[in-house]
């Protein structure tokens, strides 16, 4: 199965190239677009990207803070950036199963906890992208729509399967990972929306708070790192809510992904030339 899994990941992964680079070689408006990047733009996502490294830190934070795990801010950073290096260069995106397991060894996190903890997260973030991805359909029902959300939340609480495993996490913070969260799914949404205009100043803000709603839930079906050619599949799917072209999705998310994985590099290189990693060792 897991062979399986492994050859539709490259499959995958290599189909989306092979597109990208036909889509990309048979259209000069998109590289000539790219190629009109101003560098304080290259320099705003980058800032941007480190401070989304920074929101996930404090989601971290916060999920710790319902298993009653306390770590210093730090260390949450510290392991979030690795984390994400391994997530997308690693095989199988291994970033959250090495966070687990550095969190087992070191400070003794309850892995059933960890992870009903984690869905928390997943709730908010689902929750969070999904108005996003409504935002234009939604406007003055929002309110009884979010009351009709919570309601369904409540009561799925209380069921006693899922009544027992929230009654062993530290419910008491739990604003703080909606707080966190929050912070994320901004921080995201202002990254594609400079990505949209600098690609396409035509593209409008409610635009890019749907491009962000269909791109943040592709997360949850995808295999591959970074979600690629799944966010991009969800994208165009989705065309008929955020109306933009597929020249500019294509085009925003070759940005997107360049400017990511520079960030990544350079992280790598900042933890591996402090020696920051050997922080994260667990063999002690």
């Amino acid at each position: 199965m897991r062979a399986i899994r492994s050859v539709a990941i490259v499959g995958i992964m290599a189909t989306t190239l092979a597109v990208f680079v036909y889509y990309f070689a048979t259209h000069p408006v998109v590289r000539q677009q790219l190629g009109h990047t101003p560098p304080i733009v290259i320099v705003c996502l980058l800032l941007l990207y480190l401070a989304g490294i920074g929101a996930l830190a404090l989601v971290t934070l916060a999920t710790l803070r319902l298993c009653s795990v306390r770590v210093q801010p730090g260390e949450s950073l510290l392991l979030t950036a690795y984390s994400s290096i391994v997530n997308f260069f690693g095989p199988l995106q291994s970033g959250p199963a090495f966070r687990a397991v550095y969190l087992k060894k070191k400070h003794g996190i309850n892995l059933k906890n960890y992870t009903t903890a984690t869905l928390v997260y997943y709730f908010f973030y689902g929750g969070f992208s999904a108005v996003l991805l409504l935002s234009t359909w939604l406007k003055w029902w929002l309110l009884p729509l979010v009351a009709a959300g919570l309601l369904v939340a409540y009561s799925a609480s209380r069921s006693k399967k899922v009544a027992s495993r929230l009654q062993k996490l530290d419910l008491q913070g739990w604003y703080y990972l909606a707080i966190a969260t929050a912070a994320q799914v901004f921080i995201v949404t202002l990254i594609y929306y400079i990505e949209l205009r600098t690609i396409s100043p035509g593209i409008h803000l409610a635009q890019a708070l749907v491009y962000s709603g269909a791109a943040n839930l592709s997360l949850f079906v995808s295999l591959t790192p970074g979600a690629i050619g799944f966010r991009e599949s969800f994208l165009v799917f989705s065309q008929h809510l955020h109306h933009i072209s597929n020249g500019t999705i294509v085009a925003a998310n070759i940005l997107d992904r360049a400017m990511y994985i520079i960030l990544l590099l350079l992280l790598a290189a900042a933890i591996f030339a402090t020696h920051a990693r050997s922080r994260l060792q667990t063999d002690n």
